[in-house]
């Protein structure tokens, strides 16, 4: 039995074939972000499952034969090698060596070209005397300086530290500098409107927006760092990372090269996550992408 309400002259609508209608619309169901859908492979797997078959290959490569001991040591040889130096302690005085010589170089560095940036970004006046001397001398490549330093400075810890501070200042002025003059003129005219002072702006506004800059020219920094750290122990050094590797040259020692190589790798690779902890501690307050 069905029941119309209809007025007269227009179409009858059938109660039963509206609830016939509404029990085919089919039940709707939430829709799940795929940031928050969960992988079928974990993340660490995924990102250790390169390097592992990475070292598989060459393992095999050297078992076969391809790959001979007087070209590249095989892993398990590598292995031993490290755990040798580590045993007579060899090893880890070079990287307490080493990591004085960054330590310092990236000091000075850092002072250098965040105060220059600091200068030259805040200031028209100093962006005018600085700007341009810093910009043509970043173009210069900091190992070409290497026998200037050694007439200056001598054969000492001198010339090392220096070609560090050198390689270390250039990529924090640049990002210093591009993230103070990136900060938005709109938040300086709102802290102008609520009464802060130039020096108020400065740590309120100007020093927080560029922070980000700083951090990344820190990371990029430190790779400079280390890569500084080895054009500066070929310069008559007596101790240190890059002293084992030039008497492995000496020697044809492609194992300890090798194991020279996986310390700095691995130095940088810790440095670098000691940045990025602390970017991710000072820098709560800006929401980014973390990918999908």
């Amino acid at each position: 039995m069905s029941i119309s309400h209809a007025p007269p002259g227009s179409p009858k609508t059938d109660i039963s074939d509206i609830s016939k209608d509404e029990q085919a619309v089919p039940a709707l169901e939430p829709i799940v972000p795929t940031s928050t859908r969960r992988t079928r492979v974990p993340r660490w797997l995924r990102r250790t499952s390169g390097p592992v078959l990475l070292l598989l290959l060459w393992q095999l490569l050297s078992s076969t034969g391809v790959l001979t001991s007087d070209v590249l040591a095989s892993p398990g040889r590598i292995a031993q090698v490290a755990r040798d130096l580590v045993a007579d302690g060899s090893l880890p005085n070079a990287m307490g060596v080493s990591l004085q010589r960054v330590a310092v170089g990236l000091l000075f560095g850092a002072v250098i070209g965040t105060g220059l940036a600091l200068v030259s970004g805040l200031f028209r006046a100093g962006e005018d005397l600085v700007d341009a001397s810093v910009q043509m001398l970043r173009t210069v490549p900091f190992v070409g300086l290497i026998p200037l330093f050694i007439i200056w400075f001598g054969i000492g810890e001198a010339p090392k530290i220096a070609i560090i501070t050198l390689g270390v200042s250039f990529p924090l002025y640049l990002n210093v500098y591009a993230g103070i003059r990136g900060v938005d003129s709109q938040l300086i005219e709102a802290g102008e409107s609520l009464g802060l002072t130039r020096w108020g702006l400065v740590r309120h506004v100007v020093l927080p927006g560029a922070l980000p800059g700083a951090m990344t020219g820190l990371r990029y920094s430190l790779g400079i760092a280390w890569l500084a750290l080895v054009f500066a122990e070929q310069i008559n050094a007596d101790a240190g990372i890059g002293f084992l590797m030039v008497q492995a040259r000496d020697f044809l020692r492609t194992d300890v090269i090798v194991v020279c190589l996986i310390v700095y790798a691995f130095l940088g690779l810790l440095a670098d996550f000691v940045v990025r902890s602390l970017e991710r501690l000072l820098l709560q307050w800006r929401p980014t992408f973390t990918g999908r």
